[in-house]
């Protein structure tokens, strides 16, 4: 399994005070998907809004931050992304957002939404 993750809109949908301090909840986040990557043996990419900062998901999750700033930057990079897959079978976009869920849909690209995916991520911990 495949996926590309909307690393903002799974952070917010955690109301853990992420919003306090947002470098240091992008670090969580990489965090769970390194371990959930290393568990499942799936393959993670992760997508950021905002400035690059060092961020390392070593070999098991590649960390991206939007190509450019502004209104769903990174949403773009990830439609984009998705655009140009040839085998979208087993691959999945984890994010709740509407907008990115309809275009990536339209490239046949399977959509989690994000409490799904956190549940998801919770679950495997479990395992």
């Amino acid at each position: 399994m495949r996926w590309i993750v909307d690393g903002n809109n799974v952070m917010g949908s955690r109301p853990d005070g992420w919003w306090r301090d947002r470098p240091a909840a992008m670090s969580r986040l990489v965090s769970e998907l390194v371990a959930f990557a290393r568990r499942t043996g799936d393959e993670v990419t992760v997508f950021f809004d905002g400035g690059p900062f060092a961020l390392d998901g070593g070999d098991a999750v590649a960390v991206r931050f939007a190509s450019r700033r502004g209104p769903n930057a990174a949403d773009d990079d990830i439609a984009a992304l998705t655009a140009q897959e040839a085998e979208a079978g087993d691959l999945v976009v984890a994010t709740s957002d509407a907008g990115l869920a309809a275009r990536v849909r339209e490239s046949g690209i399977e959509v989690e939404g994000a409490g799904a995916f956190l549940r998801r991520l919770q679950s495997s911990r479990r395992s």
